[in-house]
């Protein structure tokens, strides 16, 4: 027998033993990045319901005899909690207090209808991330595509759907061109995108305030009002059951738009190349990858989806006519679905529907129960902030740092180099 094949008491019977599948899945689980958007949003129930409970009349009259009676407190908070939790999912899910089904769904079609630009604009944010790029500039790309839209909408007499079709690419087109801008800044000039995304929503904002308030581009006609005349019926996305539900044609848009970028970025050489010049833009170059041109490609590409949410609104939920604040901070909102979701499609699928289901039943909290909106948008901020520091969230779990090893695997692994040193 050979000195390096040590045998009786030198073996180590743990290090021979290869570890369970279930328990390798395990380990993939605790220590992928996924895990940590699912703590974030858990974390972020868990202190909402902290300020639900601090917030509730009932809650505080408790507290003042709290020692005299601790059930009372005890109760008080569970009532508050509950019922807050409860009326969310009323609001967003199913609503059981209705009288029949179809009324108890429809808080569910609410919330993939306020999902639809969350999801696009998201797809936008995410595909720049997954390219070494932070487009922050959905608010400006959102308002462009609004106006370009609105204005094939109300300007052009066509037949539906072809009144439709060029609507919605007129939009998608000027959002791409109104972000491309900033990734040909990049690809030529090194410009950071953060700042020229920041400045080209100010610019988007203050020259669509002038199209609303000029006749003849998107001031309806004989108003004095910024706003624009109601999108005519052959623009207007279809609702897709029906007069009964608000949800339109604009959610199948967008389903079709997270297949789109799960296939370029996952079964395209685009995608591989926007992958690569994310991950290593010196590396990309060596490599051959003309690295400007990804920019420029990837804003254009992201420009195109978050138009997709700016077009949702204007031909699909705002159909009366729409003003200045038409992207109501969706352009923002999608920055923390593209993070929640880990800039992947179907978790910004995911996200956005958790998003628009906190948006929904965000109103009946507060109608209902008499909680304040702000809670709800409190939960969100909270979800961006533990998911922006991973250790804090591992930490708080007790989950292995990424790079690390733990105390017991480095001891069985000193352990296991001394016996082979012995055994020499």
């Amino acid at each position: 027998m050979s000195a390096a094949e040590p045998a009786g008491p030198l073996a180590d019977p743990e290090t021979a033993v290869a570890p369970s599948r279930w328990r390798v899945a395990f380990q993939r689980v605790v220590s992928g990045n996924g895990i940590i958007s699912v703590l974030a949003v858990l974390i972020a129930v868990v202190v909402g319901s902290i300020m639900i409970a601090v917030t509730n009349d009932d809650v505080q009259e408790a507290a003042t005899y709290f020692f005299a009676r601790p059930g009372d407190l005890i109760g008080a908070v569970w009532s508050a909690v509950s019922g807050a939790y409860a009326a969310l999912f009323r609001g967003a899910i199913y609503n059981y207090n209705a009288d029949d089904f179809l009324t108890g769904i429809r808080p569910l079609t609410e919330t993939l209808r306020f999902a639809t630009p969350l999801i696009a604009a998201g797809l936008g944010v995410g595909l720049a991330f997954r390219a070494g790029l932070f487009n922050i500039g959905g608010q400006g790309q959102m308002l462009m595509a609004a106006a370009a839209a609105g204005y094939v909408a109300t300007q052009f007499e066509l037949p539906f759907p072809l009144h439709l079709i060029a609507a919605l690419l007129a939009g998608m087109l000027a959002a791409a061109l109104w972000a491309g801008i900033a990734g040909l800044l990049k690809a030529r000039t090194g410009a950071h995108e953060v700042i020229t995304t920041i400045m080209l929503n100010n610019i988007a904002i203050y020259l669509l305030a002038w199209m609303l308030a000029t006749q003849g581009i998107l001031q309806a006609p004989g108003s004095n009002n910024p706003k624009t005349a109601p999108m005519p019926d052959s623009s207007v996305l279809p609702l897709i059951l029906g007069d009964r539900y608000k949800l339109h044609f604009g959610f199948l848009i967008a389903l079709v738009a997270v297949a789109f970028v799960w296939w370029l970025l996952e079964r395209s050489s685009l995608g591989f190349r926007f992958r690569a010049v994310g991950e290593n833009p010196a590396a990309a170059k060596v490599a051959g990858i003309d690295v400007g041109r990804m920019y420029l490609t990837v804003m254009l590409i992201a420009g195109a989806l978050v138009g997709i949410a700016g077009v949702s609104q204007v031909l699909g939920s705002e159909t009366s006519g729409f003003g200045g604040a038409i992207d109501a901070g969706i352009g923002f909102d999608a920055i923390t679905v593209a993070l929640l979701g880990r800039s992947s499609p179907l978790g910004i699928l995911g996200a956005g529907l958790l998003f628009g289901a906190f948006k929904t039943g965000g109103f009946t909290m507060q109608s209902s129960q008499g909680i304040p909106i702000e809670i709800v948008l409190v939960v969100q901020s909270l979800i961006v902030l533990f998911i922006a520091a991973p250790p804090l969230v591992r930490a708080m779990f007790g989950l292995p740092q990424p790079g690390r090893q733990s105390p017991k695997k480095k001891t069985r692994k000193t352990t296991a180099s001394k016996k082979e040193e012995v055994s020499a």
